[in-house]
């Protein structure tokens, strides 16, 4: 059975002059072995809580525990360099005038001063933290003379070479290119779960933190909003905020009415039974939005239909098009490649019930 090796409990943050706290009363606990992605917009508190978790800021309330030590509480406070954690920073920061042995050593070197490692196991393991991340035989290469994705591995290196139980890693993959970021993602989730590492990575992208986080924590305004595995995250998402910024859903102006939806569409329903549907069977009329997932409609072509293609992106494997409403409201969808529709072609719409959501307003 795992157990936690972080638990954050209730912690706040607020920094003099902002009207709301940049993190607020977080809690939350990261288990053995797992990769949690810490899901949010931009300036929603994720990087402020994975400094609060490294040590580098100090809460105003909430205690964090590394495994059975608290770190930080009302009488508790442990600078970084004592918290046995691992941090790889969005830029990489990496000493420009160390090598890469010299930076994936320094770490090491900490800990043999503080007496915790021996000298003789400085290179040892150091070698063993460049092969890891696949960089055997660059160890006398600088940073300038390595790509991006290469100085990425450094700085994962440095961070695994002292065997630190948890891995902090903010925006990893932000000022790698496309293709880069795509292959170098799956491949730190490979080598943290080929050692064991847990890890806490922070990211604005969806889609990154769908496809490599054993567990999501959506942040929002400073607090963790739902904390869920990523299928969960996505399939049921616990507010409209979530639904919009992970699923990227449509969300349609509706009227819940035994069971379903009354909307531009028409009625659709009866939804799938769920606490929020179970709340509304009990006020008829009840005005809201429905949430449909870009790939649960159908459309095809009909010259009756009252809807029509008012624009049409093609993305390699599908196509996403925008149809128009008889209202001003547009439904974005996705469909197969197979079926291109031209522009003003007019269109009927069948949507998929098993994800639809009603959310009042």
């Amino acid at each position: 059975m795992s157990s936690a090796v972080l638990s954050c409990s209730g912690i706040t943050k607020r920094f003099a002059g902002t009207p709301l706290p940049a993190v607020n009363k977080a809690s939350f606990e990261l288990n053995e072995g797992e990769l949690l992605g810490l899901l949010g917009p931009s300036g929603c508190g994720k990087t402020t809580l994975l400094r609060l978790v490294a040590g580098f800021e100090r809460p105003d309330a909430g205690a964090i525990a590394l495994g059975q030590q608290q770190v930080c509480g009302t009488r508790t406070w442990l600078p970084p360099e004592q918290r046995n954690v691992g941090v790889v920073f969005q830029d990489y920061a990496l000493f420009p005038h160390l090598n890469v042995m010299e930076n994936v050593a320094f770490g090491l070197k900490q800990l043999w001063r503080q007496g915790l490692l021996e000298k003789k196991e400085i290179r040892s393991q150091a070698i063993a933290s460049i092969e890891l991340v696949g960089l055997a035989g660059m160890e006398k290469r600088f940073p300038h003379e390595l790509s991006g994705g290469q100085q990425q591995r450094v700085a994962l290196a440095r961070a695994l070479a002292p065997r630190p139980p948890v891995i902090l890693l903010d925006e990893p993959f932000s000022n790698l290119d496309v293709q880069v970021r795509l292959y170098l993602r799956q491949e730190v989730r490979d080598i943290l779960k080929r050692v064991g590492a847990s890890g806490i990575f922070v990211t604005h992208d969806q889609e990154e933190a769908l496809a490599i986080a054993d567990k999501v924590a959506v942040m929002h305004r400073g607090r963790l909003v739902q904390v869920d595995t990523p299928e969960g995250i996505y399939q049921r998402p616990a507010s409209r905020f979530i639904a919009a910024f992970v699923t990227q859903a449509n969300f349609v102006a509706a009227t819940w009415h035994e069971g379903g939806c009354q909307t531009e569409l028409g009625w659709i329903g009866p939804l799938p039974i769920e606490k929020t549907a179970e709340k509304m069977a009990q006020q008829s009329s009840a005005q809201g939005k429905l949430m449909i997932a870009q790939e649960d409609v159908q459309i095809k072509p009909d010259e009756r239909g009252d809807l029509q293609v008012q624009g049409r992106q093609f993305l390699g494997r599908e196509y996403r098009y925008t149809v128009q409403l008889p209202s001003t409201q547009v439904l974005n969808v996705r469909t197969a490649v197979h079926q291109r529709l031209e522009i003003g072609t007019r269109v009927q719409a069948k949507v998929d019930l098993a994800r639809a959501r009603f959310f009042s307003d």
